[in-house]
């Protein structure tokens, strides 16, 4: 059976259709992850979920524990990872409301740990398509099966926070051809792809930026 690694972002802190079976308390090489997993099922899917802001909305963007994260989904057996975002638009066309199957990321973080090498250990990684089709075609008869209204394929900017951005550099995003923007799935894509897990983003538009 395939299980499924949902990551929940701001606001989502559980998941309808989803049965927790099991809460499991985690430590890894690289610290706790966010929260415990929950691992249950959804149809005959095996899922772990795992809330990114910790189950109190805890971490701020720049404090979730993003490697141990996909460490440990990687470690519980996890075969893909599913990102569930909160973002601001870009775009007038993806008003409040808009669902954005994101294909490509823009990395403006600056204070994060960002691989899980080092230290001795030296590997360099294919990143030129951070997102995984199969997983994302996946995603989008889901969302075809629901009737939800979706864009298929966008940049997203990964920001540092915990503000958002400035009027000047909104624009500038838009300049460079980005759809959305938030502050989350930088560096969380580099540690999927280092742990060979396919990822994908469902992005939600919550505002327009600035």
């Amino acid at each position: 059976m395939q299980t499924l690694g949902i990551i929940g972002g701001s606001g989502l802190y559980q998941v309808e259709g989803f049965s927790t079976e099991e809460i499991v308390e985690v430590e890894t090489p690289y610290g706790s992850p966010s929260a415990p997993l929950r691992m249950g099922q959804m149809g005959n899917t095996r899922v772990i979920f795992l809330p990114r802001h910790g189950e109190r909305h805890q971490f701020t963007p720049s404090e979730v524990p993003y490697a141990a994260n996909l460490y440990a989904l990687k470690q519980f057996g996890a075969d893909a990872v599913l990102s569930v975002s909160a973002v601001g638009s870009l775009r007038e066309e993806l008003p409040p409301g808009s669902l954005v199957l994101v294909d490509q990321f823009i990395d403006r973080t600056v204070g994060r740990r960002r691989t899980f090498f080092g230290d001795g250990v030296v590997a360099h990684v294919a990143f030129g398509e951070p997102t995984c089709t199969v997983l994302a075609d996946a995603v989008e008869n889901a969302l075809k099966t629901c009737e939800l209204e979706y864009t298929r394929g966008g940049a997203y900017v990964c920001i540092e926070g915990p503000q958002f951005s400035t009027r000047a550099e909104s624009e500038l995003f838009r300049t460079w051809n980005a759809s959305v923007i938030g502050m989350t799935n930088m560096p969380e894509a580099r540690f999927a792809r280092e742990a060979e897990l396919p990822y994908t983003t469902l992005a939600m538009v919550t505002d327009y930026d600035c």
